[in-house]
């Protein structure tokens, strides 16, 4: 199967869902960069360090805008409609494109919580998703503890597979993780 080129695949129209807008990052999305940064567990995720300056919040900024056009996957702010900021990020990384699969994450900044921010990300970064003809399964993988984001999920209408055991490292440690999916129709 002749795979698309990512870089070509970029939303003409921004993804969207009830209060979310997706978009590409600016500079200015810093300030939430940096409030994620002070949870503790959203770094030990991924390539955003701990308690970030605010020159670490633009590093990790650029290297999200360039995720696309790297061919590993699609990067999105998540905008919260009421206010017109930036509360957090989803990703759509599609390594895994040529088996047809493609896995999200996402992270809400602290004072943006509780308003399903996340739920409707993942539905709009979904709808985007669908467009890519080859894609017929997202993935998300959510450790067993985390109940905020289970019921985000849940939310999301995806549905539970089951656990996989020791599947990644998370701080250095084996870590265990739910598998919740999306197909298409």
């Amino acid at each position: 199967m002749d795979l698309p080129e990512i870089a070509d695949l970029w939303p003409s129209l921004a993804p969207s869902f009830e209060n979310v807008t997706l978009r590409a990052f600016r500079l200015e999305d810093a300030t939430m960069a940096v409030e994620l940064s002070r949870d503790p567990y959203v770094p030990t995720t991924g390539t955003l360090p701990l308690n970030a300056t605010p020159d670490q919040a633009q590093q990790w900024l650029q290297r999200q805008q360039t995720r696309h056009t790297a061919g590993t996957g699609f990067a999105f702010a998540v905008v919260d409609n009421t206010d017109g900021r930036c509360a957090g990020f989803t990703g759509l990384w599609v390594r895994e494109l040529h088996a047809g699969r493609a896995q999200i994450d996402y992270g809400i900044a602290p004072s943006f919580r509780g308003r399903h921010l996340a739920s409707a990300a993942l539905r709009a970064v979904a709808s985007f998703a669908w467009t890519i003809p080859e894609l017929h399964r997202l993935e998300l993988y959510i450790e067993p503890w985390n109940t905020a984001s289970i019921r985000t999920a849940e939310r999301a209408g995806y549905l539970r597979e089951g656990l996989l055991r020791s599947h990644q490292k998370i701080s250095g440690q084996r870590r265990n993780m739910l598998l919740y999916s999306s197909v298409r129709d």
